[in-house]
């Protein structure tokens, strides 16, 4: 035997398996940092709010008033029927704007040029006026009447909000529409299918995976456009509000309460907006996002195994 051989034993021989490695988090400073300056920012801002002279009391006073609630439900139905003009519009203009026929489509470009190039307020501004210009409104033999009587706030507020969502909406359903490939409506046209039906049948479904993020992006966002019709004397949550305010000596602490009514309803349409996407996901990808339920669920559950181990 050699050396080697001799002075070799069981207690030089390698532990079998794979040792516990003690991984040592990497520290980010930086982090901590900036957690604290956000909490001090925050701090600040909350404190500045809580030693002015605002009467917090009020809000609650007034935050289910019923004129505030009368201006809550014609804020939601203006973006509902504002939305539907926009999304029927919209779906117009972007079969107009991908037809071949060259003057469809160019009408569906300056349609869409001119109402995403001028700003909503004077739009409205526009409409409102138009009495102005014209006397009358002449629809023989169905409708005769003054111009004035004929465009009401309601009718304005309407007409100003929905023809500008028509033309973002179009370039939503157009991008939408091409997203679907084309082998699609050929096939859907070699089985015998015209092009509406194909459109109905086959090409939109596809294409709301594409349009529905978006088309919820301008819901909440034309929600809080509609306060900018109180400048065309339409009565909603902004101008109920505002009026309550001067009425009441407390302008300030009713923007506040408005402000919160507009968060409560933006959550709420942004929550519907997720399951609504969630849904039209189905088939693009093998697993779905959790729900918010089903992150606590799980946030909990990782926690309470947590605690168990330690």
């Amino acid at each position: 035997m050699t050396d080697i051989d001799k002075t070799a034993g069981p207690k030089d021989t390698p532990p079998a398996g794979a040792q516990a490695i003690k991984a040592i988090p990497v520290r980010h400073y930086g982090r901590y940092v900036t957690a604290v300056i956000a909490i001090a920012v925050l701090y600040a801002i909350v404190y500045a709010f809580a030693q002015g002279k605002i009467n917090w009391h009020a809000v609650p006073d007034y935050f289910f008033d019923d004129r505030i609630m009368t201006g809550v439900g014609k804020t939601l139905l203006l973006t509902v029927l504002s939305m539907l003009i926009g999304i029927v519009g919209g779906i117009v203009l972007a079969v107009m704007r991908l037809s071949k026929n060259p003057v469809t489509s160019a009408i569906a470009w300056f349609y869409i040029w001119f109402f995403r190039g001028t700003p909503v307020l004077v739009q409205l501004f526009l409409w409102f006026n138009l009495g102005l210009v014209f006397e009358y409104i002449n629809l023989m033999p169905i409708y005769k009447d003054y111009w004035s009587s004929f465009m009401t706030p309601l009718l304005t507020a309407l007409l100003g909000l929905g023809l500008n969502e028509a033309a973002y909406m179009a370039e939503i359903c157009r991008a939408g529409l091409l997203a679907v490939d084309e082998g699609q409506t050929e096939a859907a046209h070699a089985l015998g299918m015209s092009h509406g039906k194909t459109l109905r049948r086959v090409v939109i479904p596809q294409a709301m995976r594409v349009i529905v993020p978006p088309t919820g992006n301008e819901v909440i966002n034309m929600l809080k456009t509609t306060s900018l019709v109180a400048a065309v004397q339409f009565s909603e949550l902004f101008r109920y509000a505002q009026d309550i305010g001067q009425n009441s000596g407390a302008p300030v602490e009713m923007y506040f309460l408005a402000a919160a009514w507009y968060l409560i309803m933006t959550s709420v349409l942004s929550v519907g907006q997720y399951y609504l996407e969630r849904y039209y996901a189905r088939g693009s990808s093998r697993t779905l996002p959790p729900t918010p339920w089903q992150k606590v669920k799980k946030n909990l559950t990782t926690f309470s195994s947590r605690k168990v181990t330690a």
